[in-house]
């Protein structure tokens, strides 16, 4: 029996990567298009894919890596939220020309920039996307030329990201610096507001479950993911990594300083909103579609996540590297 095509776009990323790796898992062949694609298959530890050429920058390139797909995931992002506006629009593009070509589905992975305040505390799927950042309208224009194109299209929408490779999230680039031994914890926002975080494997799960239920042609479903106080993901980092931590506040003013000159740190502070307050998501729609949320438990999570990115005592840059 001929096993379905994915086509992941972004394979080498943290929520990509997941859904390649799962997929794979789940059956399916994956190809995922890189622009070195000899240097993706050296370096890429993802067992099981099919690395071709190919640029989420040029569409002709993502349709020809499609041919025959059933799902293409658009998994792909600029490192460090850098020219975010000069490069979501022409990748989507791309994406969307690969799924309308091969008949796919488009599987997406979105995010809570697209809300503000008159949103919160719990995001329903239907709530108004009133977004207060320069990062959030473009992710509600991203999901307006997805609900306008001709091809079927899988959402789940999700907190931030956090798993076992290193990635463009707050988890590795905020809370716990990768590649040495976790000794402190930096927290951007008060550590009595709860907060939602997202494991890459659970968001990964939650897709390929998706795809075995009747859907129709644009479908949003919110996860809820692991719901956290500061003070409770101290506490489940201490039990990950079996030690006392340090806890530090992110220096919130220096980035206010170098925002400036520094698009990342601009980017950064525009989501300091979601810090604040109780920012969550609803999940009713996917427990009643799938009975239940995938939820590994937050300290296996977390210490999975630490000895990926060579956070654990007694792991470092070694680690990482293996990992990468």
């Amino acid at each position: 029996m001929t096993k379905p095509l994915a086509l992941v776009i972004g394979a080498t990323g943290g929520v990509g990567g997941a859904i390649a790796g799962r997929l794979v898992q789940d059956g399916w062949r994956v190809r995922a298009p890189h622009r070195d694609p000899d240097r993706a298959r050296a370096t890429g530890g993802r067992p099981g894919l099919e690395w071709t050429p190919g640029d989420a920058m040029d569409a002709a390139s993502i349709v020809a890596a499609a041919d025959g797909a059933e799902i293409v995931v658009h998994a792909v992002n600029p490192p460090g939220y850098r020219n975010w506006a000069g490069l979501q629009a022409p990748m989507l593009a791309s994406s969307i020309a690969a799924a309308r070509a091969s008949g796919a589905r488009l599987l997406f992975p979105g995010t809570v920039y697209n809300y503000g305040p008159d949103a919160f505390p719990a995001i329903a799927e239907t709530a108004p996307q009133s977004p207060v950042s320069r990062k959030g309208a473009i992710r509600v224009q991203m999901e307006r030329v997805l609900r306008e194109a001709d091809v079927p299209v899988l959402l789940v929408r999700a907190g931030d990201f956090f798993g076992p490779r290193p990635g463009n999230n707050w988890f590795s680039q905020g809370l716990v610096r990768p590649g040495r031994p976790i000794g402190a914890v930096s927290y951007p926002g008060p550590l009595d507001v709860a907060h939602a975080w997202a494991y890459l494997p659970d968001v990964a799960e939650a897709f390929v479950r998706l795809l075995r239920t009747p859907l129709g042609g644009f479908e949003a479903f919110h996860l809820r993911g692991q719901v956290l106080t500061g003070h409770e993901m101290v506490a489940a980092l201490e039990a990950a990594a079996d030690r006392r931590l340090a806890v530090r506040r992110l220096p919130w003013m220096a980035i206010a300083a170098a925002a400036p000159f520094n698009e990342t740190l601009r980017e950064m502070r525009e989501m300091r909103y979601l810090w604040r307050r109780p920012v969550l998501l609803a999940n009713d729609r996917i427990v009643a579609a799938l009975g239940e949320e995938p939820h590994t438990p937050i300290v296996e999570a977390l210490r999975a996540t630490l000895a990926g990115q060579g956070s654990l005592p007694g792991s470092g840059p070694g680690a990482l590297r293996k990992a990468a």
